[in-house]
């Protein structure tokens, strides 16, 4: 699956982000990113089942669990054509966007690390979380202790004051100012190259359960 060449390339990429660079060297993107990584969603598909059969695995070009390399450049400054980095999702399929909750896998040149949670929910989403944690405080606890106990970090957005509705002086209030519930653990180079990595994933994406089905409870989504 992954190899070093994964690497060369991203970092080539990042030497030679145009689209007339990348056309010209189309096979060894399809040969040494995206054929390993669409091996690599394929191999886990039963392990994210097993998580929950909720969660999609599809080792597609397009429109599956692996993210297309193209940027979109409409509202941005960085008018570069191409990501540097392999984005893999395994989302929810009640919930079939970015958004959504799921399990992520960051492959780039200068940093690789495995999330799970939702990053970036819509208002309405981010609403439902945070009155799920109001009314179940406990079980998040449990989840951000399972969490922790693993080596990942809460990372994302917050707010600068509390949420409209919270009192400053609520005990969980760092947590209610969060804009994203995304759980990060780095990954190294070698780990991601390694012929065990899937094994590896299946493993710590086990630690990540209890959030993604306190997640999913709270948006009223099955898992």
């Amino acid at each position: 699956m992954f190899s070093e060449k994964s690497f060369v390339f991203l970092n080539a990429l990042k030497q030679h982000n145009e689209r007339a660079w990348f056309k010209e060297h189309q096979q060894t993107y399809e040969d040494d990113v995206r054929t390993p990584a669409l091996q690599f969603i394929e191999q886990m598909q039963p392990h994210i089942h097993a998580l929950s059969p909720r969660l999609t695995a599809v080792a597609k070009k397009v429109g599956g669990s692996l993210m297309r390399p193209q940027r979109d450049t409409r509202f941005s400054h960085n008018k570069a054509p191409y990501k540097l980095n392999v984005g893999i999702q395994f989302r929810h399929f009640q919930a079939g966007d970015v958004h959504a909750p799921g399990m992520y896998v960051h492959i780039a040149e200068d940093e690789c690390f495995l999330a799970a949670g939702c990053w970036h929910p819509a208002g309405p989403e981010l609403n439902k979380i945070r009155q799920c944690i109001d009314d179940n405080p406990n079980s998040y606890l449990k989840a951000v202790q399972q969490l922790e106990n693993a080596g990942f970090t809460l990372d994302g957005d917050k707010l600068q004051r509390p949420p409209k509705g919270f009192d400053k002086q609520h005990p969980l209030i760092d947590e209610l100012k969060r804009k994203d519930f995304i759980a990060l653990k780095p990954l190294s180079r070698e780990r991601i190259i390694s012929t065990d990595f899937v094994e590896f994933c299946a493993e710590e994406f086990q630690a990540t359960q209890q959030l993604m089905a306190y997640l999913c409870f709270a948006l009223e989504l099955d898992y």
